[in-house]
């Protein structure tokens, strides 16, 4: 029988090893696993102030198989940006130059220097793992937390703000590639890692990935709870390229049955599982909905676009 992507994945390298110190559950260290599996063993990451930061092992040991730069937060994609033209100098074509950083990291204090990289093209990939707070200082709010969490600032819920849609600021740089990804989907991950790869350019990928401690749940749920998040359609799974001055986007398998809000499953499902949302107001459950439509229409919106001859 041909190989299936699954057994692709499976057969991959393994660039994570025993001895990281990431919390049980962590969505973030299950991504990392499967971004370096399609990276392989030829990749720098850079990594702003954040939990895989700490996570990395204790020291003097290191449970990541890759070089890895930690930087501050605000700089890591300008870091980066500097390694990726020193190895193009040297004539080293074929090494994967990453920035992986969460939410506070790369869609708030470190925006600004994503942004630059992004409007010079860099041929860089920024990923970014998305936990909707700052959670190795202490589960702060964060620009991607969504209406209703509470978080240690924003203790009765997030009242001010809907959550920042990085991936849709990203693509409207004009850059090769944007994609959305989530941790309960690791083929689409895996295969999104890939064909970013074999992109030349600035490559912005969206992970969701869920955090037990900071949203206060199981550490055995993980999974569900992200699965949740796609069924729901609280996160869109889609990929988008820039080609001839034109967006071709596309939604990704999973995510395709819930273009038709009818078979989504209702937010509250999403929600139950979460102690971060046990004291949610109706009105901020409202605001999440709306947040879910606005969301739909601007991924039906370039849908449209991209089917425009």
């Amino acid at each position: 029988m041909p190989k299936t992507i699954l057994d692709e994945l499976i057969e991959a390298g393994e660039y994570l090893l025993p001895g990281h110190t990431a919390c049980p559950g962590c969505g973030s260290v299950i991504a990392l696993r499967h971004v370096l599996k399609a990276l392989g063993k030829d990749t720098i990451l850079v990594i702003p102030a954040s939990c895989s930061s700490v996570y990395q092992a204790i020291y003097p040991k290191v449970s990541i198989n890759v070089m890895i730069y930690n930087v501050a937060f605000a700089s890591a994609a300008a870091v980066a940006s500097g390694i990726s033209q020193a190895l193009e100098r040297k004539g080293f074509e074929d090494v994967n130059v990453v920035v992986w950083g969460g939410d506070g990291g790369l869609i708030d204090i470190g925006a600004a220097s994503v942004s630059g990289a992004a409007e010079r093209n860099e041929n860089i990939f920024v990923i970014c793992y998305d936990n909707e707070a700052y959670m190795n200082t202490g589960i702060q709010r964060s620009g991607s937390t969504p209406p209703g969490a509470r978080t240690t600032t924003t203790p009765i819920g997030k009242i001010v703000g809907f959550k920042k849609p990085m991936a849709y600021i990203m693509l409207m740089h004009g850059v090769p590639y944007v994609a959305t990804a989530n941790v309960a989907y690791p083929t689409d991950l895996y295969e999104k890692v890939k064909k970013a790869k074999s992109i030349k350019g600035f490559k912005f990928i969206h992970i969701f990935t869920p955090c037990p401690p900071g949203w206060r749940f199981d550490d055995s749920k993980t999974i569900e709870v992200a699965r949740l998040a796609v069924e729901t359609g609280y996160w869109i799974l889609w990929q988008a390229e820039y080609r001839h001055g034109r967006i071709h986007f596309e939604l990704s398998p999973p995510s395709r049955p819930y273009l038709d809000a009818s078979k989504r499953k209702p937010i509250e499902e999403f929600l139950k599982f979460q102690g971060r949302f046990s004291k949610i107001t109706e009105e901020s459950v409202k605001k999440l909905r709306e947040w879910i439509e606005y969301q739909w229409s601007i991924a039906k919106r370039f849908l449209d676009m991209s089917a425009q001859k």
